[in-house]
């Protein structure tokens, strides 16, 4: 049976104790003793939001914003609401006139696509529909599915199968399906960051799923981000300190489609199983949506291939730690 979906990334934040404080233009950093406190869901995943502001008026403005906007980003991007846009184009094969922003992120896709010799790829979805639906079968075979029936879904899978403008998404194969779970959380997380810095704020560190901070502490300091392959580890794993940055943490450990936990949900395009190289990945990058992508993606990639990708990208690093056990 597939374990109940809580979140595929797993951050235990560690910032100005009990809360993060938003600190607008022209203030100082204010510890108000009713923290103003939003937590919700984005495309699976807990997020929180706590605003400790003296006006409290601009505060709860801002949580109403951030509120409409993941709402109206679920409305796109989410695989849970079946009137989305998403599936919508899974549904028919095509979507006319799309949501520019689902444009611009089947873009990034496409750029990390190529850079990953097509290891990040959002057509995964027919193989993780496969394995979701053959091991809540009572008599699942612990080995998996049959290969012949991999190899049929494997066909689905690509890329390059994808076409898309402003005018119009299309999916080439019938019973192809794209999910943008593994950088979805990630572009939501950069949307609201733009939101907050539209609203004056300077220092903030905004989890919508992946981590992204805004500026520096209200001291200076950077923020402290404390990192654990799973949510409900009580031992930090690694911390990095960032400053204008986000950070990604990807494990096939966070979901496991199967009892005994060999077959992480994690999926690799290029092959019929899962794979699971190391118990963690993380990625510290400008932007969320970039690291919650490559996050994904390294995941799945040898170190030398990780290492070849970073060299392109200086302003971006990764750090991982190894898996005891492979599938």
């Amino acid at each position: 049976m597939v374990e109940t979906i809580t979140r595929r990334r797993a951050l235990r934040i560690m910032a100005a104790g009990a809360g993060l404080p938003l600190v607008l233009s022209g203030t100082q950093a204010f510890s108000h003793p009713e923290p103003l406190v939003w937590r919700g869901h984005a495309l699976g995943a807990p997020t929180t939001l706590i605003l400790s502001h003296p006006d409290r008026d601009h505060a709860e403005g801002l949580v109403r914003q951030v509120i409409a906007e993941v709402s109206r980003l679920e409305d796109i991007f989410s695989l849970y609401r079946p009137a989305s846009a998403l599936c919508e184009l899974n549904r028919a094969g095509a979507l006319a006139f799309p949501p520019q922003e689902l444009v611009d992120l089947l873009t990034v896709c496409h750029s990390v696509w190529e850079e990953t010799d097509g290891l990040f790829d959002p057509t995964v979805q027919p193989l993780w529909k496969l394995y979701a639906e053959y091991f809540s079968r009572g008599d699942a075979n612990p080995s998996g599915p049959d290969r012949s029936v991999l190899e049929s879904a494997r066909e689905l899978v690509g890329l390059q199968h994808v076409s898309f403008n402003a005018h119009r998404i299309a999916l080439s194969k019938r019973g192809m399906g794209v999910t943008l779970n593994g950088i979805a959380q990630g572009y939501i997380t950069d949307r609201i960051v733009a939101l907050l810095r539209g609203g004056g704020v300077e220092s903030s560190l905004v989890d919508m799923g992946e981590v992204r901070a805004i500026g520096a502490k209200p001291d200076g300091a950077p923020w402290k981000v404390g990192i654990s392959e799973n949510q409900s580890d009580t031992d930090i794993d690694h911390s990095v300190f960032v400053i204008n940055k986000a950070v990604a943490t990807s494990s096939s450990n966070g979901l496991h489609f199967d009892q005994a936990r060999n077959w992480g949900h994690i999926i690799s395009p290029q092959g019929v199983s899962t794979v699971q190289r190391y118990r963690r990945m993380t990625v510290i990058a400008p932007d969320a949506t970039r690291a919650d992508a490559l996050s994904t993606a390294f995941t799945l990639m040898e170190t030398a291939a990780i290492q070849k990708v970073l060299a392109q990208h200086p302003d971006i690093e990764a750090d991982w730690a190894p898996s005891n056990r492979a599938n």
